[in-house]
């Protein structure tokens, strides 16, 4: 199956928010090592200006970090857990209708490799993926996420 369709269903089949909203991942490469989330724009996911609440546009940013997590070390789920530290989100301008989070993870191949490394190692690394926000009115905003592989047991 497709990564990009196998990433999809799963982040919507674990996390149930992930649906709720309607966030659908549309794109998942390895390189680049990116991963773009999308949220539609709906009249029930708005906020008091008419863009789409803070909520509900994190959500989407954290979902992207998360697809580029699911690409690059699900093979490692059997022994380290994935979990999100901490997530800043920036928001730069007035978001509105549909919206696309571009995520990336900060540092490229050599960070891969380093943290695929520590957790061969026994190590619990530390990796921070870099989201750009974007709707029809340009760049909005910016989410940082700071993950970790936790080991199992």
């Amino acid at each position: 199956m497709e990564l990009t369709k196998l990433i999809n269903q799963n982040s919507r089949a674990t996390i149930p928010l992930v649906a709720t909203l309607g966030i659908v991942i549309e794109e998942v490469t390895l390189d680049p090592i990116r991963a773009v989330a999308f949220l539609p724009d709906r009249p029930e996911q708005r906020n008091h200006v008419g863009g789409p609440h803070a909520g509900a546009i994190f959500t989407m940013a954290e979902t992207a970090s998360g697809a580029v997590v699911q690409a690059l070390f699900s093979d490692l789920f059997t022994v380290a857990t994935p979990l999100i530290m901490n997530g800043e989100i920036t928001y730069r301008a007035l978001a509105l209708g549909d919206m696309r989070g571009i995520a990336s993870l900060r540092g490229g191949t050599s960070a891969l490799e380093r943290v695929r490394r520590e957790v061969a190692e026994g190590f619990r690394p530390e990796f921070f993926i870099d989201v750009e926000i974007a709707s029809v009115t340009g760049i909005t905003g910016a989410l940082l996420t700071h993950w970790t592989l936790k080991p199992r047991g």
